[in-house]
């Protein structure tokens, strides 16, 4: 029926396609995108099959943890993007957003009594398992859940892989197989599907479109993010979200960063990161549109790939930028998707490796200089001046700088009361601030602090036993910081 890798189709329930409904029904929860996009793809190919006609239905809930004026104004960008771009074609674009939470309850179901199938996006983490668990039992159609996440479909493995380098080493194997394999660049090309003018009525009376038809991809149709009942307090980020500023921070990375990335990625004072990560995460820019933007400005081909080492450069064939952004767009950021694919475990400090646990618990007690509680934290009162700026540039751009995230996480392990008071407070911040948290690549992150994907290190420690410590006069003559410090000195 469609080019789609069977691994990356996950059926949800045991409920059949109803050919007679009334549409072909795309939940799109993850992948917030109309191109480059599995999910979508399938969507298309069984409205082709049962010639009917295509609704995508883009929500955004009001009760989700951690909802604030600044996620909600990023993923509305980006239903501005995708409001525009389907209205062009045939497939019907109904955007929904919550003013309260618990308003949209019974939409879903609603929407299933009409649809032949309901297809939606694999994501492995935060609310969305339960979210998706809950639906397959509460819509009468199949429900099926596609991955689009990255290079490697996340169920190519059959198990959770302990490190990077274990990882990196089944990946020069395993991908080669799956690099052919792409969504498609534009599906809506050209699209030959049966239209659909509007919902049912009943639907859009009880549940209205977060703007009238004919105003979708009008940034002035946005409702006023005063009158959702989210966290007011985290304000919206001066970057938007979308899929359109998703492909010019593209563009502009490729033009004016990457040469300079593997050199100079872990500088604080100098702009070589992607800055990807916000897009990556919210499915406004897809991971195949990336690598083949890569490979395209590379002019590289699969007969450029080495022989599998299991090292971080080299085998891709490309030039050194290339090989180092690749390692952090691939290795990294699938090794995240791979725990949480596989493990019911993948975000939770109980996840870490045995030895880290075990270190951790040998030094719980040990007298701590400083401890700080959740708001001395997060209002970046600490005695670490360093510190103070990373928290800040966290709180006013929801982002750290790559490298001092690490920092950032290793000082909140030193001055916790234990490391799972310690986790909570990297969660919370985290969660709270980041334009890409809630994301298994974060949780990578949080959790490489704790000892996950790492070795024991020695001496031993106090606090930190065997983890790899870090401290800020290091990070200080390792990296130029004293810029840093001083335009992060306060939030804004």
């Amino acid at each position: 029926m469609s080019r789609i890798p069977a691994l990356r189709i996950r059926p949800l329930n045991e409920a059949r396609v109803r050919p007679e409904g009334d549409f072909v029904l795309y939940w799109m929860t993850a992948y917030r995108r109309t191109s480059w996009n599995y999910a979508l793809d399938r969507a298309i190919a069984r409205a082709r099959e049962l010639d009917r006609p295509l609704v995508v239905f883009e929500a955004l809930r009001a009760g989700y943890p951690w909802a604030s004026d600044r996620i909600h104004q990023f993923v509305m960008d980006g239903m501005v993007d995708n409001g525009a771009r389907l209205a062009r074609g045939p497939a019907l674009y109904y955007p929904y957003l919550e003013s309260r939470p618990g308003d949209g309850r019974g939409l879903l179901s609603a929407l299933g009594e009409h649809a032949c199938a309901v297809i939606t996006d694999d994501f492995p983490s935060f609310f969305l398992p339960r979210m998706l668990a809950a639906a397959a039992r509460q819509v009468p159609v199949l429900l099926e859940a596609v991955d689009s996440n990255g290079l490697l479909p996340m169920r190519a493995a059959d198990r959770v892989f302990p490190t990077a380098y274990s990882f990196r080493r089944f990946l020069h194997k395993a991908l080669p197989a799956h690099l052919d394999e792409t969504p498609a660049a534009d599906p809506l090309r050209a699209l030959d599907l049966t239209s659909m003018p509007s919902l049912p009525d009943p639907i859009e009376s009880a549940w209205p479109r977060a703007w009238p038809l004919e105003a979708d991809g009008r940034r002035d149709a946005l409702p006023d993010l005063a009158r959702l009942q989210i966290d007011h307090a985290v304000g919206p980020v001066e970057y938007s979200g979308g899929a359109m500023s998703g492909s010019r921070v593209l563009r502009d990375f490729l033009l004016t960063r990457l040469e300079g990335y593997a050199a100079e990625r872990n500088q604080p004072e100098v702009e070589a990161s992607s800055g990807l990560s916000p897009y990556l995460h919210f499915g406004h820019v897809s991971a195949h549109a990336v690598f083949h933007a890569l490979r395209t400005w590379e002019s590289w081909s699969r007969d450029d790939l080495g022989e599998p080492t299991g090292k971080r450069a080299g085998w891709w064939g490309m030039s050194e930028p290339a090989e180092a952004f690749l390692d952090e767009l691939v290795t990294w950021r699938e090794l995240g998707f791979n725990r949480g694919a596989l493990s019911d475990t993948g975000d939770r400090f109980e996840s870490i490796p045995d030895w880290a646990q075990a270190t951790l618990a040998e030094h719980a007690d040990d007298p701590r200089k400083y401890r700080y509680d959740l708001a001395t934290f997060d209002e970046a009162r600490t005695h670490d001046s360093l510190w103070n700026a990373a928290q800040n540039q966290l709180r006013r751009e929801g982002r750290i700088h790559n490298y001092l995230r690490m920092l950032w996480g290793k000082k909140i392990l030193e001055w916790s009361a234990s490391p799972r008071d310690a986790y909570d407070v990297m969660v919370e911040l985290n969660n709270r601030y980041a334009v890409d948290g809630r994301d298994p690549n974060s949780y990578t992150g949080i959790l490489w602090v704790l000892g996950m994907y790492d070795r024991a290190w020695g001496p031993e420690r106090p606090i930190f036993g065997k983890v790899r410590y870090m401290s800020s006069e290091n990070t200080a003559r390792k990296v130029r910081v004293r810029e840093y410090m001083r335009e992060y000195a306060k939030v804004s």
